[in-house]
């Protein structure tokens, strides 16, 4: 045990890429320019924060300080002893490591989450306890605010991850400890941001109370936020008008018909998805262990004329899209459920090809609660239903929309999602609207070049739409991401950030940052 303690503190993988950035490091002049980085045990996040601070220290004198997230551990409601274990023991030693390394590029920690205030704790505590009383519903909760920020969604998804559970209790005893944590967290930022006014924040993602608290009160204390949390792009900037880390979809349509060579680049897009829908898996899936298009030899259901409802994986975050009609997944497809039901629309569920071990359970108390469902084998292709015949997929925002349009279907939505201004996906903006949908989803009718058209637009402005630097840039990035995940102690990462280092997409990524000083 002690043996692998010992390796556990000492991954030989942190351990290059940390001593890589204290052989980069200088000796400078003292300096008020303050870049913050969030401190997240993650090999990626670790070397990509600590090469820019290292390349920003080549150009400018500053002082870098990191944000220590760790708070919520997954199930750690599940007993008072595992709560106090977690957060007096398992946090502590994680962060004691993590803090370690990051200190090979920063100079300093900026807060910690769960650092002791005893009595503004309380006062925390107290608010928490009253704000826990007075919810009446989801929505209630869903438009929470803390001291002028929004907080609902954030805390309503971090119950959902590290509960876990498909859908929120408002009586649980975990939701309050949920509010105190988003209490204390948005206390220590607001404090933060509004005394030590950092030219930057560099965090992964946006979604959950540790990400998402904030990267919010950093907006709204004027700091610019950069984000590393999307496939489709090495960096994006967020705004206090679009805080989520996922590529903003708002105007694919209308740019690409401002384009040039338009066939050139459906062929390239046509290239890169027919590759996907034939089994592989492209980089705009990469974080897909499984491709929703391999084979399989399972029979395929009777879906001729039916809808098929796409599941989500039920402890995602579900509003890492914006404007998402219904709380949770969970909430979703008993609705689905329920109103294709009641119209006598026939459907069929298919669970998502990469869904946690957890949603096995979801799915059979889902099978418990309506008797009779017609359930896909997980093995099934997409393109396998398309081909049986299926009418109509539904989804919340998943990208089974632009494939099944390739394909010649069409397709309902209820989120703020990546295909929001194409045609073959409607788009639901109220639960009436969505039922009225859901309603006459046989009847959808589309002209399917129209909709191949549109798919592969979608694609192209979606994953290609990047100068050749900057599609580099993500593709080397994307690499190097990959490697983290499966690195063993041959992978050479040092070498590899190195690489990324010299590009010339990602220069113009940092300059983009040191702008960020003369605003």
């Amino acid at each position: 045990m002690i043996r692998s303690l010992q390796k556990w503190l000492s991954d030989p993988q942190q351990n290059a890429i940390a001593k890589y950035f204290w052989r980069l490091r200088k000796p400078g002049m003292p300096t008020q320019e303050v870049v913050l980085v969030q401190c997240v045990e993650d090999l990626y996040c670790l070397g990509i924060f600590g090469q820019i601070v290292s390349s920003l220290r080549e150009r400018r004198s500053i002082r870098a300080e990191q944000y220590v997230l760790r708070s919520l551990r997954v199930g750690e409601s599940r007993s008072l002893t595992g709560f106090a274990v977690s957060r007096l023991f398992i946090n502590e030693l994680h962060s004691f490591k993590w803090v370690r390394i990051y200190k090979s590029f920063c100079d300093g920690v900026a807060y910690r989450s769960v650092s002791m205030r005893p009595i503004c704790d309380v006062i925390d505590a107290c608010r928490a306890w009253q704000c826990w009383r007075g919810l009446t519903d989801k929505d209630s909760l869903l438009g929470l605010q803390m001291d002028g920020i929004v907080v609902g969604d954030l805390i309503n998804d971090s119950f959902l991850r590290f509960k876990p559970a498909p859908t929120l209790d408002l009586k649980d005893i975990y939701l309050p400890v949920l509010l105190w944590q988003a209490y204390r967290d948005v206390r220590r930022a607001n404090e933060y941001f509004s005394r030590a006014r950092p030219s930057l924040y560099l965090t992964s993602y946006s979604t959950y109370i540790q990400h998402g608290i904030p990267v919010r009160a950093a907006l709204r204390n004027g700091v610019r936020v950069f984000s590393f949390g999307n496939y489709q792009e090495f960096i994006k900037e967020l705004t206090l008008q679009d805080w989520v880390h996922t590529k903003n979809p708002d105007g694919y349509a209308k740019a690409f018909f401002e384009l040039d060579r338009q066939n050139e680049k459906l062929a390239l897009a046509e290239q890169a998805l027919s590759a996907r829908l034939s089994g592989g898996v492209d980089g705009a899936t990469a974080y897909m262990r499984k491709s929703a298009y391999a084979g399989s030899a399972d029979p395929v259901p009777d879906v001729r004329g039916a809808v098929v409802i796409f599941l989500h994986d039920f402890y995602d975050s579900p509003h890492v899209y914006r404007e998402m009609v219904f709380p949770d997944f969970w909430e979703w497809l008993c609705f689905s459920i329920e109103t294709l039901t009641s119209a006598n629309v026939p459907f069929f569920i298919k669970p998502h090809p990469n869904q946690i071990g957890l949603s096995v359970g979801v799915l059979d108390e889902i099978k418990r609660r309506y008797p009779g469902l017609s359930m896909i084998p997980v093995g099934i292709t997409n393109r396998q239903l398309v081909d049986a015949g299926m009418s109509c997929a539904v989804t919340v925002y998943g990208t089974v929309a632009h494939e099944v349009a390739y394909l010649g279907v069409p397709s309902i939505a209820c989120a703020h999602h990546p295909h929001i201004s194409f045609g073959f996906c409607r788009t639901a903006q109220s639960r009436n609207e969505y039922e009225q949908l859901l309603r006459g989803s046989i009847r959808l009718s589309f002209d399917k070049e129209v909709m191949r058209r549109e798919s592969l637009i979608f694609y192209y402005m979606h994953n290609l739409h990047l100068s050749e630097e900057m599609k580099v840039l993500r593709d080397d990035s994307m690499a190097f991401r990959m490697n983290c995940e499966n690195a063993g102690e041959e992978c050479d990462l040092v070498g590899a950030l190195k690489q990324i280092a010299m590009l010339p997409g990602y220069r113009q990524s940092v300059a983009r940052m040191i702008e960020a000083y003369a605003v």
